[in-house]
């Protein structure tokens, strides 16, 4: 069986007037993240570790900010696109291990909602979805609680049809 393993990054403003999305999850709270999508960090993180496990660019690549069709775009939508992209040549996902960093909100309570958001639109099991939340120590821009970002790692395996 043929693996192959990719890593994601993303990061985001924050902004008045946005809703925050993380994990395909809404999150409440007093600002969004700023991005020509929803800006999704950890739906984007996890669609770059995806595409490039299998070398197949980034995010931004495949669906460019300057593209109209994509703004707002709802990154469960993007997400799915690339797990299509990532099933037609013939691999799935083995398993995700994810970080989010941000200073706020506490998203311990929201975890069980986002693991089984990204399982669900990745057609796979919420065991197989690993999220975490950390601070950064309030370092530098998200320690300013300016933004957030989050981190991915993927394995894909080859998809044999068993």
């Amino acid at each position: 069986m043929n693996f192959r393993i990719g890593f994601g990054y993303d990061i985001h403003q924050f902004a008045e007037d946005r809703k925050l999305f993380l994990g395909g999850v809404e999150i409440p709270f007093e600002k969004g993240l700023l991005g020509h999508s929803d800006a999704d960090v950890l739906l984007h993180a996890i669609c770059d570790a995806m595409l490039g496990a299998l070398a197949l660019g980034d995010i931004g690549q495949h669906f460019p900010d300057t593209d109209p069709n994509y703004k707002n775009i709802d990154s469960k939508i993007l997400l799915s696109k690339v797990n299509d992209l990532i099933n037609s040549k013939m691999y799935k996902v083995n398993n995700i291990d994810s970080t989010v960093v941000l200073e706020k909100p506490k998203l311990k309570d929201h975890m069980p909602q986002i693991r089984k958001s990204i399982a669900n639109i990745l057609r796979i099991n919420i065991d197989q979805v690993s999220v975490k939340a950390t601070t950064s120590e309030k370092l530098g821009y998200v320690g300013r609680e300016e933004g957030a970002k989050a981190y991915a790692t993927v394995l894909l395996v080859e998809d044999l049809g068993d």
